[in-house]
């Protein structure tokens, strides 16, 4: 018996047409959406504040509209955190577009996530919660079931739940959905998107133009096989599977609220084209805290960007810097935090003017918007003909902008009342893990065999490397994997935390942490406090590390030529 499970969403703003291409595309019991990351709970915080009746994902509504009849033909419940912080609002507007159709649906939802009143302080402070609240929804009938904020995962562990009878305690069966279900999360990045190793695939002939969307034939045991729909474009290899499992996790043990999923367990093998088998993962008994991601309004911030071109670059950036240090610091209300990044993007004799011109990036901070807004304007404007030859900038700054910050705390499980209510409005209460083991990493497993001595060449660590980044509140993970065993046993030896640190120097004075996954031929690392704190914040230049991987391939390094 086999569940099949798609993926129509990653992010809020996906591709709008993909519930329509899922639904249209081939055979399916369940689609899931993904709507919900760190930055959209608080952009509909900040939605939920002008109006109290929102705080939903609106596109979901809107691609409904125009697939509420093709689910309904085709027997697929559809099951989603579009959510966000008002689930019941959602529930409520779809069964009101629903009735507007004509198309009868049952519509139930989840609750119990919102933690906000507990925060004072906190513009939306919410729990993960697991899938068994889902897991009710559908059994007791329902078509859609909307949660709020649940952990990804659980948008697939709740219908396998559902359709496969298990219960709490059922450890390995739902550790291998939690895998499938983080492999399906982020849509396209399964099947070719952002995917390292995408030249190699287009120059055999792959189409990553328009990658299809994920989906998972599950089965009672827990195992799956990851594909897409017949046709579409993409592509689903090993590669592709393993470099998602690594998105955004850390050690072996993957923590969630129904069980902690073992990754070190986690075999793949090619099961076909475009299939990829994932089975052996095991579960352990989750921990007994649950986290909450709590967003708050920061302050506000403001930038400028002054462009310096040609020769004195350094004493350019230096010149304008004393000037308006000079200026700020004598201003009425001075920002409290001010940051200046020098991007060295010119070149010497250079054939056209933006390529022989460099960026010296000033960002400002403050709880006071006026302290970052007139304050920053008035002193960069009126160094318009007072300042290094050339001088111009990107854009004038305005006003200034709030900038949120994410901090996740954790509470007991039994602290937070998960609830399912159904369709017919009968409320059920999901009660909390009977077991629960606290979270501990596991011994680093033993290092393999080291490649014998042999020629290296310098060369970028992406010749023979993958990798895939992405942000976890203020911290960074880079998974790296390699597609051979003897690349593996390079990779484990040469890849140590001091040698990344040398290879990304923005993390030198931060905690780096390496965990091993020898059957994925994987290396995850966490980089602690490079983002600040967060990707609302806009710490850095690439504020959810999504490209940090990528610059870690591109550095070089000594590689044996045997691989290369």
């Amino acid at each position: 018996m086999t569940l099949r499970i798609g993926n129509a969403s990653g992010f809020y703003g996906d591709r709008f047409d993909a519930l329509r291409e899922m639904l249209t595309g081939g055979e399916l019991d369940v689609l899931t959406g993904d709507y919900l990351a760190e930055l959209t709970m608080l952009i509909l915080g900040r939605d939920r504040l002008k109006d109290p009746g929102a705080g939903y994902a609106r596109t979901f509504l809107r691609q409904l509209e125009d697939c509420l009849g093709l689910a309904h033909e085709r027997g697929v419940r559809i099951v989603t955190n579009a959510g966000g912080l008002n689930p019941a609002g959602l529930a409520d507007a779809v069964r009101k577009l629903a009735d507007r159709l004509g198309i009868p649906v049952r519509v139930a939802h989840v609750e119990g996530d919102d933690l906000t009143a507990a925060h004072p302080g906190s513009l939306a402070a919410h729990a993960y919660l697991g899938g068994f609240g889902i897991a009710e929804c559908l059994r007791g009938g329902a078509d859609i079931v909307v949660t709020g904020r649940v952990t990804d995962a659980a948008l697939v562990t709740g219908p396998a739940a559902a359709h496969f009878g298990w219960r709490p305690g059922e450890y390995d069966r739902l550790a291998g959905a939690v895998v499938a279900g983080h492999v399906l999360e982020c849509g396209t990045q399964a099947t070719g998107g952002n995917y390292a190793f995408f030249a190699a695939a287009r120059a055999a002939g792959r189409d990553l133009g328009r990658p299809g969307f994920p989906l998972a034939e599950l089965h009672e045991d827990g195992s799956c096989v990851l594909t897409k729909h017949p046709g579409t474009g993409g592509l689903v290899d090993v590669g592709t599977v393993t470099a998602q499992l690594l998105y955004e996790t850390g050690g072996a043990r993957y923590a969630g609220p129904d069980v902690t999923a073992r990754l070190d367990t986690v075999r793949l093998s090619q099961d076909g084209p475009d299939r990829v088998r994932i089975e052996g993962v095991r579960g352990e008994a989750p921990p007994p805290t649950l986290k909450v991601g709590r967003n708050r309004l920061g302050g506000f911030r403001n930038e400028v960007v002054f462009v310096l071109t040609g020769l004195d670059i350094e004493a350019k950036a230096a010149l304008v810097q004393e000037q308006m240090g000079d200026a700020l610091a004598h201003a009425e209300q001075a920002p409290s935090e001010i940051r200046w990044d020098l991007v060295r993007t010119d070149r010497p004799d250079a054939d056209t003017e933006e390529t022989a011109s460099a960026l010296l990036r000033l960002v400002v901070r403050d709880r006071d918007q006026e302290a970052v807004g007139r304050a920053l304007s008035g002193a960069a404007v009126e160094l318009a003909l007072a300042s290094y030859p050339g001088f111009h900038v990107l854009a004038p700054p305005g006003k200034g902008a709030p900038y949120g910050v994410f901090e996740d705390v954790y509470v007991p499980q039994e602290e937070v009342p998960h609830m399912a209510v159904l369709h017919d409005g009968r409320r059920i209460p999901v009660p909390p893990a009977q077991d629960t083991l606290v979270l501990q990493d596991l011994p680093a497993p033993p290092l393999p065999e080291p490649l014998p001595a042999g020629p290296t060449r310098r060369a970028p660590l992406g010749l023979v490397a993958g990798a895939r980044s992405g942000d976890k509140g203020g911290n960074a993970n880079v998974g790296v994997w390699v597609r051979s065993d003897e690349a593996w046993r390079w990779l484990a030896h040469t890849l140590t935390v001091d040698t990344f640190r040398a290879l990304l120097p923005e993390s030198r004075e931060l905690t780096v942490t390496r965990h091993l996954l020898p059957g994925l031929l994987a290396l995850n690392f966490t980089v602690e406090g490079i983002l600040g704190q967060g990707v609302a914040a806009q710490h850095r230049f690439d504020p959810q590390a999504k490209a940090l991987g990528e610059w870690l391939r591109s550095r070089h390094l000594d590689i044996p030529e045997a691989l290369l």
